[in-house]
């Protein structure tokens, strides 16, 4: 069977499995796939529920590494579709993000500004963030994390976040979960641009034709701001433009070889709040500016045979940073380039009784390389080697799976990971599921190699387990619960330590080092629900607890809450869609208090966000739609010290061909 027969057809799955393959290996198994159909929930058509269709089985990547229905696994797993990005509307990402359970978030300042993404209280430096299949997050920042605030919703088509430790199947860094983005991938023709508070435009564009044995799809957008000052004391505005394109290619060179290939470019300039004159002590206003230039990309092959695939890939993803002391860009400050390439090859053989296996190899080299006024002051490179095996068992209402990784660093050595999961069906399309799940983070180049590195790091180390009860799945069925409570326990966490004497370390690194000095234990429960009502009216939501705590022996903070880790979150949103092509929409976001410091002693109190929404269709290919960002114009913090949006306007239109 040719890769792209997933193409045609005219069947959104098959579609929507297409972009799935751009990850891991599709699996190809009928029996699988009519084992999934078996478990539609059955009212879907009841006379209660008139008028609505079911849909195709949604397909996960990110929980075990085949291709398989999201009700054959027991991890929790979130998709959010274009769908609901497009409804929730605005360029920002974590608008989008606040509705997945177990996700709280920060920002130091407007869009743009560092961003981090903090699933079931791990630090956002350890969820794994990769932009069709590729790893995007930065070897050169100090921790080798992601900067979520450089990626907007112009270019996205689909989130898929995976909550749980899985280096078994994703490797280095995947220690509070995998958050996969898929770009748009367009048949035909759309377009949109928006204009609001604070001189803000956001304008894109996706467009792509699919053939009998090829697809080929472009995206691009554009976003501009003058926004608002990020420190919270400031007075002077800061503003932010990126502009990205985004392409992919899928093309059949035989009925069984695929040939594929993706790419992502982001250009974007930020203007940033520091420690202001004259004594440097405080954040305030500052005339500093960042520019970044991002690139990501991906080629590969295929091979779709009757119970093997196998696909070999190549990927490459670069961050450059510059940071100058105006906008005038005439003095060059830090600048940084953090590049990563990649080598993998992933194999899926499907065996007899509903049995398959998953394994692979993925070879990984990373460098960075940082300068001062245009000097260049560091460089440091380090590589790994994997390798795992997935076994994975279907058969009617079970499914489990089992699975181990070794990994070799160039660095501090081996590495070995487990874990499993497994999934029963129940009547009435209830489901439940458990899994556990070991994480690993090799320590960044920064920290190893830096003025302020400890080459003798260990990586960061967590277990995590969950258990969970639900019913139908979000986007599936007319209603839909989940309950999962999950626990995590990290230990090796690396801090910046203050340097003694007697440490031989701090010879030559007075002002200080990394070490492995931290322990933390995260646990609670995460709920998601969501109801179709009525023809056009749905409501939806989720609430998280997340107990997130110092478990460092000896630490002076042990037993104190993780910085910046809200115990409570929750977001609530309803749709309401009219015979006339009307559609009103609201959601609320509650956070709870948190602790800017691991001292515990500054305070983020909580706070309240409502947004209000509406859509008109004025034909089949034009929508104008406009939003109320903040209606109460709250005053909150997410980080000490910086500055969240106020209360903000904004309309645009939208157009399909």
């Amino acid at each position: 069977m040719g890769g792209f027969c997933h193409m045609t057809g005219g069947s959104m799955y098959k579609y929507l499995l297409l972009l799935t393959c751009s990850l891991v290996p599709c699996a190809a198994s009928a029996q699988q796939t009519d084992e999934v159909e078996e478990r539609v929930d059955p009212d879907w058509n009841a006379p209660g529920h008139a008028g609505f269709e079911p849909v195709e089985p949604t397909i996960t990547v990110t929980a075990n590494g085949l291709s398989t229905a999201v009700a054959n696994t027991g991890q929790p797993v979130t998709f959010i579709e274009r769908e609901e990005i497009e409804a929730v509307q605005g360029a920002d990402l974590q608008r989008v993000l606040r509705r997945a359970p177990g996700v709280t978030l920060t920002r130091n300042g407007p869009v743009g500004s560092f961003s981090g993404i903090s699933v079931r209280g791990a630090s956002a430096d350890q969820l794994l963030v990769v932009v069709d299949g590729v790893r995007v997050a930065d070897p050169a920042s100090p921790a080798g994390g992601f900067d979520s605030g450089n990626l907007l919703t112009g270019n996205v088509g689909k989130l898929d976040l995976l909550r749980g430790s899985n280096s078994v199947v994703w490797g280095a860094d995947a220690i509070a979960g995998v958050l996969a983005v898929s770009t748009r991938a367009e048949t035909g023709a759309e377009a949109s641009v928006e204009y609001g508070s604070r001189d803000t435009l956001f304008a894109n564009a996706a467009a792509g034709h699919a053939g009998e044995r090829y697809y080929a799809g472009l995206t691009a957008s554009h976003y501009d701001s003058d926004g608002f000052s990020a420190a919270a004391s400031g007075e002077e505005n800061d503003g932010f433009r990126q502009t990205a394109v985004s392409g992919s290619a899928f093309y059949d060179l035989t009925d069984d070889v695929e040939l594929f290939a993706n790419a992502r470019y982001g250009t974007g300039r930020l203007e940033i709040d520091g420690f202001a004159p004259p004594d440097y002590l405080a954040l305030g206003d500052t005339e500093e500016v960042q520019d970044t230039d991002q690139f990501s990309g991906a080629l590969g092959a295929t091979y779709y045979g009757q119970d093997l695939t196998l696909r070999g890939s190549y990927s490459l993803s670069d961050t450059e940073r510059t940071n100058f002391a105006s906008d005038a860009r005439i003095a060059e400050g830090f600048a940084s380039d953090g590049r990563s390439e990649r080598w993998a090859l992933r194999a899926e053989y499907r065996l007899i009784g509903g049995l398959s296996l998953a394994y692979g190899g993925e070879y990984e080299e990373t460098r960075l390389a940082t300068s001062f006024g245009g000097i260049a002051s560091d460089a440091a490179e380090t590589s790994i080697v994997g390798g795992y095996a997935q076994a994975g068992w279907v058969l009617g209402d079970l499914a489990a799976h089992l699975g181990a990784r070794y990994d070799k660093h160039e660095d501090f050595g081996g590495q070995t990971s487990f874990g499993g999961d497994v999934s029963y069906g129940l009547p009435g399309d209830w489901r439940i599921r458990a899994s556990f799940g070991e994480g690993f983070k090799p320590p960044s180049l920064f920290q190893l190699f830096s003025d302020f590195g400890n080459p003798v790091l260990q990586p960061e180390e967590s277990t995590s387990f969950d258990i969970g009860v639900e019913k139908g799945s979000r986007g599936a069925s007319p209603y839909y619960l989940s309950l999962t409570a999950f626990r995590r326990d990290s230990d090796n966490l690396i801090d910046f330590i203050g340097c003694s004497v007697a440490i031989p370390i701090c010879i030559d690194r007075p002002f200080g080092t990394y070490d492995n000095v931290g322990e933390a234990r995260a646990q609670g429960i995460e709920v998601e629900a969501g109801a179709q009502l009525s023809r056009g009216f749905s409501i939806g939501g989720q609430y998280s607890f997340i107990d997130s705590e110092n478990r460092t022996d000896g630490s002076p903070n042990e037993g104190n809450r993780l910085a910046r880790r809200p115990r409570h979150a929750a977001t609530l949103f309803a749709d309401w869609q009219s015979a006339v092509g009307l559609t009103l929409g609201a959601d609320l976001r509650f956070v709870g208090g948190s602790y800017d410091d691991p001292g515990n002693i500054v305070h983020l109190d909580s706070y309240g966000v409502l947004d209000l929404r509406v859509e008109y269709a004025l034909s089949g290919k034009l929508t104008a739609f406009g939003r109320i960002e903040n209606v109460w114009d709250e005053d909150y913090a997410t980080a000490a010290g910086y500055a969240s949006a106020g209360r903000g306007v904004f309309a645009g239109v939208r157009a399909s061909l």
